[in-house]
């Protein structure tokens, strides 16, 4: 299984950005896929996941301002960001987890793109 994320870039603050996972290889819609986010100089954080079911959670820094979508018929997942903030500045990373329903944990998933990085300006 391959994940390819694409879509990161410069934007100021304020404005929208939408992050694209693409999974190819043995992939399985029942799985649950996640986004996480690593700054410079911190430790990788959960953002957000999105279910089998379709249902999702987001840590709070993001909640209300950023969505998780899945296009299983397409084996893609979907990062729309709004309302952008300076401390959103990482490089985002997604992955598929373990199970259908999977948690927040970098140990709940298994496979793990290479990265698109966010910079959001001031």
């Amino acid at each position: 299984v391959q994940l390819q994320a694409s879509g990161g870039g410069l934007v100021q603050a304020g404005g929208s950005l939408r992050l694209t996972c693409a999974a190819s290889g043995r992939t399985s819609s029942n799985n649950a896929m996640g986004w996480f986010r690593q700054a410079a100089e911190k430790e990788r954080e959960f953002v957000g996941r999105i279910n089998w079911t379709g249902s999702t959670y987001y840590d709070d820094s993001v909640k209300g301002r950023f969505t998780i979508s899945r296009d299983n018929a397409k084996s893609t997942m979907y990062l729309h960001m709004n309302s952008l903030k300076p401390g959103d500045t990482a490089v985002y990373y997604c992955a598929i987890g373990l199970r259908p329903y999977s948690g927040r944990e970098l140990s709940d998933y298994r496979y793990w793109g290479q990265g698109t990085l966010v910079t959001v300006s001031s």
